[in-house]
């Protein structure tokens, strides 16, 4: 199972080396990493996703917390959160495919930021999923370069699971 994982770090050198090398001395791979500043100075926030059984990331978790730099870990992975991530994305697009290109663009709520002869690059900004659907989309047009950020996350103030919402909101449809 993926597990989506926020660590609060204090923002000094070395501390990201520390992290990563905890995970490769154990043999995981991290599929997503996303750093930047936190809401205070001086701190850090890591989003990182890997792969792992439940007991396994509990134990990665504790190793974690006993880093010097490490404030804090959080799995976010089975508690209401809010998570996107951004993809840049080169296809072709010959005249005669533009316009449907640009139709989709629509749908997904991407935007082009660049245009050229053959070749458009598109924004996009999105829940993981939306992203993975929008490039299998596109690829009957030819995907020429792709760059994404890895996934950033926070837990929902709310305590809302989206989710949720929209199971039970589907299991209140009145039958055909």
């Amino acid at each position: 199972m993926k597990h989506t994982l926020s660590v609060l770090v204090q923002d000094e050198s070395g501390a990201l080396s520390r992290i990563s090398g905890l995970f490769a001395r154990r043999g995981f791979n991290i599929d997503s990493l996303a750093v930047g500043p936190a809401e205070q100075r001086g701190h850090s926030r890591l989003t990182m996703v890997v792969e792992g059984d439940d007991q396994t990331l509990e134990q990665m978790t504790k190793q974690l917390n006993k880093l010097v730099n490490v404030l804090s870990v959080i799995d976010l992975t089975c508690i209401p959160a809010v998570e996107r991530e951004l993809m840049l994305l080169k296809v072709a697009a010959p005249p005669e495919n533009r316009a449907a290109i640009l139709d989709l663009v629509e749908v997904f709520r991407a935007k082009v930021v660049d245009v050229a002869d053959n070749a458009l690059i598109l924004e996009v900004v999105g829940d993981p999923g939306k992203l993975v659907a929008l490039e299998q989309i596109l690829e009957t047009y030819g995907i020429l370069e792709i760059a994404r950020t890895g996934k950033v996350a926070l837990e929902r103030a709310s305590g809302v699971n989206t989710a949720f919402l929209k199971v039970t909101a589907s299991d209140k449809r009145v039958p055909a």
